[in-house]
């Protein structure tokens, strides 16, 4: 099993290089074709339409096909997606390209997710092993802008990022295919429709989840997609700190999901999501209030927090159900997450520019977060998943 773990780990670290890295590369698509910061955010809303597409579509396959070759034919996708980003040099074909490559992100992620499953031995231990595996992707987070920084600095173009991120899939797609899979790993569906997601997406638990996570990707994504166009030109004391402040975010993601895997081992989940996502909370209205000078620091401060909710939301939401039907679950939770990459980051982008500023795209982030705030606050006073976690512990996890 540390094999497959060790691949899982890989898989989330090579497809967070490119889409964590989009931040980046979001200012020189606007100096190449001369775009509105709401268009310019396409190639944050392209990649994860179809991330969301396939959750939905075809996330069934990881409980129908089984996770193997789920996963297989995602990074597979993705691979190819990847190395065509060298074939062509205009924005409708490099959004087209980010789309598939989405649907192929897509479809390894939902395998893999209910994968972690047939590698948990309680629902406990599922939300710490989908810590760390998210830790893995935040390593990706930082591994991925810091090779394009170091690509924009040499003068070379921001698409031999995907040149290696496809060239690394194209290892694991080989490793896959030789590893040997948990015996369990292929769920018991026999439908190959849509009728396990969408009656799934009728779950009150699959719901909740699925809000907690899209209200938690639209404030994370606000700081991976546009803080550098916040701070864009800020010339404090402090401006040479500017050009590492995605970096810091993210290291600071991963340190936590790290510390997350041990940290939830040791307390109870509800009361440390609604604690950390109060300082989130916090670091936000500092943020709108003291301008770019105090979201310089409290920003990224912030990925320290939020750190370990979006792998407890996604975890919880996922063990609420039988392991057979985690690939559908997986599904729905991902489609919820990619539509709030859509939808927050391009919201943010529609109000800044109404506005004519990108610190009123920041003020509908702030609400972002005070509404998780509020859902993860209710969810520690009343924790309506404890007796259903427990039962399934004994049913699903012995």
């Amino acid at each position: 099993m540390t094999g497959i773990k060790a691949l899982t780990f890989v898989m989330f670290l090579v497809f967070a290089m490119t889409t964590d890295s989009v931040g980046l590369i979001i200012p020189e698509i606007i100096k190449t074709f001369h775009l509105s910061l709401t268009a310019a955010g396409t190639f944050q809303y392209a990649s994860m339409a179809g991330i969301a597409a396939a959750g939905f579509f075809l996330g069934h396959f990881a409980d129908t096909l089984g996770r193997k070759p789920t996963i297989v034919m995602g990074l597979a996708l993705f691979a190819l997606s990847s190395f065509l980003f060298a074939a062509g040099n205009s924005f409708l074909y490099f959004s087209i390209l980010l789309a598939v490559s989405g649907i192929g992100i897509g479809v390894f992620k939902t395998g893999a997710l209910a994968l972690i499953g047939e590698l948990s031995k309680s629902t406990a231990e599922h939300t710490s092993l989908m810590n760390t595996v998210e830790g893995f992707f935040g390593v990706g987070s930082i591994v991925g802008p810091a090779v394009l920084a170091r690509l924009l600095a040499t003068g070379a173009s921001w698409k031999g990022l995907y040149i290696l991120a496809g060239s690394i899939c194209v290892v694991l797609v080989l490793i896959a295919l030789r590893a040997r899979y948990p015996m369990g790993a292929k769920a018991g569906h026999t439908s190959t429709d849509l009728r396990s997601t969408i009656a799934a997406m009728k779950n009150r638990y699959a719901l909740a989840f699925s809000l907690g996570a899209f209200l938690y990707v639209a404030t994370e994504a606000a700081v991976y997609v546009w803080m550098p166009t916040l701070l864009l030109g800020y010339k404090g004391s402090a401006a040479v700190f500017v050009a590492y402040t995605i970096s810091i975010f993210f290291i600071l993601r991963a340190a936590g999901r790290f510390l997350g895997g041990w940290l939830l081992q040791r307390f109870y989940w509800t009361k440390i999501l609604a604690l950390f996502s109060s300082v989130i909370l916090t670091c936000f209205i500092g943020a709108v209030i003291g301008g770019p000078g105090a979201a310089l620091y409290l920003l990224p401060a912030s990925g320290l927090f939020m750190s370990v909710l979006y792998p407890s939301i996604n975890s919880k939401g996922i063990s609420c159900f039988p392991k057979s039907e985690h690939g559908a679950i997986a599904g729905v939770i991902l489609f919820f997450t990619c539509l709030s990459a859509v939808i927050g980051p391009m919201a943010m982008g529609a109000v800044s520019d109404t506005m004519g500023h990108p610190k009123y795209g920041f003020v509908l982030a702030t609400g972002f977060a005070g509404l998780l705030f509020v859902g993860l606050l209710l969810n520690w006073m009343f924790d309506p998943t404890r007796e259903l976690l427990s039962q399934l512990d004994k049913t699903e996890y012995r």
